[in-house]
């Protein structure tokens, strides 16, 4: 599903137009962005999720065509917990 389809559904279920439902849907991702960027970044959705933001290590890698190591970078990275509604529902 892509975000103009999620909006088109939330329109239609909750009766208003398509600009409120798609301004509602990215102050909805504005405010999550802005919760994972704060220092212990987490948001909590009961019976969906848990957005939390984790710090991935530097490491070693490989170029797949040359074989060659390269070096990976730290990096801060998105995870993603489902929570028991949504796992019983998939």
């Amino acid at each position: 599903m892509t975000k103009a389809e999620l909006v088109d559904k939330a329109a239609r279920e909750a009766k208003i137009s398509k600009v409120a439902a798609a301004a509602a849907l990215n102050s909805f991702m504005d405010g999550i962005t802005k919760a994972l960027k704060k220092k212990d970044g987490k948001v909590t959705l009961v019976g969906f999720g848990t957005f939390s933001k984790v710090r991935r290590k530097a490491r070693k890698g490989r170029n797949p065509q040359t074989g060659a190591p390269i070096k990976i970078k730290a990096a801060n990275v998105v995870k993603f917990r489902a929570g028991k509604k949504l796992k019983d529902a998939v």
